[in-house]
């Protein structure tokens, strides 16, 4: 008998030792847990609302699990644990570029590229090459040439002949606010454009006595030869989307915000990748939708559908719907309060004020965020005034506004003000504007009203400001975010550095911070994803970029700083240099 009690005695106290143990287990703090990869040997700076910088990261899966001191993060390497040593560098949230298009760019990716070509030689020699390395190809198609390249003027059809002489050839300008393309004889002929084509408004630009078709052309000859190209197939599309999220990995960039005009279109081939695991980008769709088509509730239906379909997901989501209000400055279609300085216009409101007014509100009740593209002063507070409208006519939703405007090349001071009291935020595209581009940018608005020409640092300090790639969006421009952080804190200018102080034609830049937050956490914001991306911090999803240089305390760097490891959902997708950036550092050896 007391060998039996004995032995419940023990029974018993093991049980309560394991018990004990379950209850101190749940209530213990996991954080000093192990971890699956830990960024040590650098400046860690979160991009939460109070700024606040650390020298390591800790992951877990595919959340963050501790920020902290080196030391603090050290102890919890084991020995499965991935080390990556930032050698100095600055650890930020994973860039979101908030106006991309991402099919678009990676078609681009694959044509002859003649942006940095020193000569018409090295051009006509990329031509040569990319036409032999693609036999199969309808077309040979490219992008980048200037007519800087060739000495008295636009390069003539009879040089692109030479090179390209089985199949038509089409290449784009390098500069996208004055469409042109550079064909062969076989890309006009194609397109009916003929010495004996009739043209009776003098847009068929013409070689000298000849009059045979120039191999430049401009403006809606341009957009005639250009529909010419064979569109993409789907495979082709779902290619491209491959590849540009494998570039945009490389730029360090694990969001984006895809605001083409046929996003809503390509749901299946984002949403296929998805299905797949291998998406390593979280794409936010943004549709474009033409204001007058939405007259009443039942107009929305389709796009209800798309939400339903697709809704809140950290892969990939539809959240937006997007109204273009206007064209771009340089083209002069900005539509304007006053007349361009150089010319009686004052551009084109592309959209009807009470169509917009109507479809934004209607967006708005149905609980969707609404995206208004303006570039003029006019349109800026045609757009404006739709919100306005919109939040006067609706109960807020539960979720809240997140309402913005696109791209904003001129605002009125007066407009200015209005953003912050409507909530409503601003998502810019920083150019990069040299001397001449100045100088052209004076003499078409005049020196007032370009003292408020990409108004960048005011509407930070109005209202929340989200960056993207360049002036147009990728693949109009780079999609480089160190560039654009780059232009956005030194200045639009392109001098290295400024020979004279910010002025009304020089607009002084962003700090480094804000600019890293409308890159990160207020893009984030922007798509309603703040609570689970855009900040280092606990909880948080581990996607990551390491800068090889500090330019926290150095923005200047921004112009040589490059990716060294980009880190999405707690796993490396990018490496600049494999073997240095995994090998453990020698302060976390055990």
């Amino acid at each position: 008998m007391a060998a039996r009690l004995t032995a419940y005695v023990v029974v018993a106290i093991v049980a309560a030792t394991l018990i004990a143990g379950l209850i101190v287990g749940a209530q213990r703090d996991d954080n000093d847990g192990p971890v699956d990869l830990i960024v040590t040997n650098a400046t860690v700076y979160t991009a939460d609302r109070r700024g606040t910088t650390a020298e390591a990261v800790a992951v877990r899966g595919n959340q963050i699990l501790r920020v902290g001191t080196a030391r603090e993060i050290a102890r919890l390497q084991r020995p499965q644990t991935i080390v990556v040593d930032a050698g100095g560098g600055v650890v930020l949230p994973g860039f979101n570029d908030a106006h991309v298009d991402m099919i678009a760019g990676g078609l681009e990716l694959t044509v002859a590229d003649l942006s940095d070509a020193a000569t018409a030689e090295e051009a006509l020699d990329r031509v040569r090459t990319w036409s032999e390395a693609n036999p199969r190809a309808a077309w040979v198609i490219g992008k980048g040439w200037t007519p800087a390249l060739f000495r008295g003027g636009p390069p003539p059809r009879r040089m692109l002949d030479g090179v390209v002489k089985d199949r038509p050839a089409l290449f784009y300008g390098s500069d996208a606010n004055v469409p042109s393309v550079w064909v062969n004889s076989q890309a006009l002929n194609l397109a009916g454009i003929t010495r004996t084509t009739r043209d009776p408004r003098g847009d068929i630009a013409r070689e000298g006595r000849s009059g045979e078709p120039s191999g430049v052309q401009h403006g809606t000859v341009a957009a005639v030869l250009a529909a010419q190209v064979p569109r993409p197939s789907a495979e082709d599309r779902l290619q491209a989307l491959r590849r540009a999220i494998a570039e945009a990995n490389t730029r360090g960039i694990t969001s984006a915000q895809n605001t083409a005009a046929d996003c809503e279109k390509d749901v299946d081939l984002f949403d296929s990748i998805r299905r797949e695991r291998r998406m390593t980008l979280r794409i936010y769709c943004v549709a474009a939708v033409v204001p007058s088509a939405i007259k009443a509730e039942s107009d929305l239906e389709h796009y209800n559908e798309l939400r339903g379909r697709y809704p809140d997901d950290p892969f990939f989501k539809i959240g937006a719907l997007a109204f273009r209000v206007d064209g771009t400055l340089p083209r002069r279609e900005a539509a304007l309060l006053d007349f361009y300085a150089d010319d009686e216009v004052a551009g084109t409101q592309i959209v009807d004020t009470d169509e917009l007014n109507r479809a934004v509100r209607l967006a708005d009740a149905a609980g969707w965020q609404v995206v208004t593209e303006a570039n003029g002063d006019a349109a800026v507070r045609t757009a404006l005034n739709a919100y306005a409208h919109a939040i006067r006519s609706n109960r807020a939703p539960a979720r809240g506004r997140r309402h913005r405007i696109e791209h904003l090349q001129l605002a009125d001071p007066a407009d200015l003000l209005r953003f912050g009291p409507l909530g409503v935020a601003a998502s810019m595209q920083p150019p990069a504007l040299s001397e001449d581009g100045l100088e052209a940018l004076e003499t078409m608005l005049g020196p007032k009203r370009t003292a408020h020409a990409f108004p960048i640092g005011e509407l930070a300090s109005e209202t929340r400001l989200l960056l993207g790639s360049g002036w147009h969006g990728w693949p109009g421009e780079s999609l480089d975010p160190i560039q654009m952080l780059d232009r956005a804190v030194n200045g639009l200018h392109k001098e290295d550095p400024p020979a004279e102080p910010a002025t009304a034609d020089r607009p002084a830049g962003l700090k480094i911070k804000a600019a890293i937050d409308a890159y990160t956490s207020t893009a984030a914001w922007g798509s309603f994803d703040d609570q689970r991306k855009g900040t280092i911090s606990q909880g948080m999803l581990a996607d990551l970029v390491v800068l090889s240089d500090d330019v926290l305390t150095s923005p200047g760097k921004l112009k040589t700083a490059s990716v060294l490891a980009t880190i999405f959902d707690g796993r490396i997708v990018y490496r600049r240099d494999p073997p240095a950036l995994t090998a453990p550092a020698p302060s976390l050896q055990h």
